[in-house]
């Protein structure tokens, strides 16, 4: 039997340019909030832009004031108050948007984040889980799991590139710069020698006059090199370093 038409109708994306508050606990003690506008909607998630980078996996808190048939809870609600799961990131045409910016996918989560976020807000998630086919659980992201022969780590290079390291305010204006040296680095991450005290989760700009690029990045861990030097461990999120 075919799926009615009106079940079908509300599952499409509506394009409602809704306005919509963001919150992001980027890390334990590190929250932005951003407000934009939704680009198109259905009740199980939205697209919309964002000035901030973001990364996939990540859970924000959403509020929207979502027509009524659109929502799974709190019809009777002024603003529909709903946590989401980041399922996409695409840097936008920054020449057409005049700065950073950021197209963003999500599914809605539901009323409550999950259980393990309030303990750490930087943790990510994936829907169904690992090997899971049912998209109504979420689990944490595992990418400890084993590369393919085909998909295997980059090899890290033990270079030291000279970098700008920016790390953003909760208005997601520049808070602190370091002109800094990698340990080692790859197309996907690098290791960087650091005075800068930054948690696990902050997300971070990096730049190089060198090799004359810009990526976003995340902190993923903190070390001490010998001789008592602190590096960060840092995985890259919106492209590859082009070495």
């Amino acid at each position: 039997m075919s799926e009615p038409q009106n079940v079908k109708r509300i599952r499409e994306r509506l394009e409602l340019s809704l306005p919509v508050r963001v919150r992001c606990r980027e890390a334990i003690g590190v929250e932005w909030t951003e407000v934009t506008r939704l680009i198109d909607v259905t009740p199980f998630g939205a697209g919309f832009t964002l000035k901030r980078p973001i990364e996939k996996g990540r859970v924000l808190h959403m509020t929207i004031p979502m027509p009524r048939q659109l929502r799974v809870f709190d019809h009777i609600e002024d603003q529909y108050k709903v946590w989401a799961l980041v399922r996409y990131v695409k840097t936008a045409d920054l020449a057409a948007s005049k700065g950073p910016l950021f197209e963003v996918g999500v599914a809605f989560l539901g009323k409550y984040p999950p259980a393990s976020f309030e303990e750490n807000p930087a943790r990510r998630y994936e829907l169904g889980g690992p090997n899971s086919g049912d998209l109504n659980a979420i689990a944490e992201w595992s990418p400890t799991e084993l590369p393919s022969s085909e998909d295997r780590a980059p090899t890290r290079h033990n270079i030291p590139v000279n970098v700008l390291v920016e790390s953003f305010n909760e208005k997601g204006q520049i808070e602190h710069t370091e002109q800094t040296v990698t340990e080692n680095i790859s197309p996907k991450g690098a290791a960087i020698y650091t005075t800068l005290s930054l948690p696990v989760g902050r997300i971070i700009r990096l730049s190089s006059e060198q090799y004359n690029q810009s990526v976003y990045a995340a902190v993923r861990g903190q070390s001490t090199a010998s001789g008592g030097v602190q590096r960060l461990h840092v995985e890259f999120i919106d492209h590859e370093w082009s070495l």
